[in-house]
């Protein structure tokens, strides 16, 4: 997992979480820039989509955490074999872009 948070956020996370895999500071943004993850625009952040995604979490009972960061850094998902073979590159559209389960497993069975 990669980061462009600084330490002390980098670090708030694994502990919220629990993380169990490494978790890379990419304070640059080097990593983000060579998938194409870029700035999301503010229709991408502030979208329907997005009020979607929010919407649903909330009904489920998950209030959303205001955000610390860069609200605008574009985000998405890697997925690497072992061979250093990607095997999924999904750039998100905003908050609520990211791959279903289902999506991610076919392409780890691969």
């Amino acid at each position: 997992m990669v980061t462009f948070e600084n330490d002390f956020f980098a670090r708030s996370y694994v502990e919220e979480t629990a993380l169990s895999w490494p978790l890379l500071i990419d304070e640059t943004r080097e990593t983000y820039a060579s998938y194409g993850m870029l700035k999301a625009s503010f229709l991408d952040i502030w979208g329907p989509r997005s009020w979607r995604a929010y919407l649903q979490e909330i009904l489920k009972g998950r209030l959303p955490k205001s955000s610390h960061g860069d609200i605008f850094q574009r985000g998405g998902d890697v997925l690497i074999d072992p061979a250093g073979i990607v095997r999924l590159h999904h750039v998100g559209a905003g908050p609520a872009g990211r791959p279903d389960v289902a999506t991610i497993l076919q392409n780890i069975n691969r």
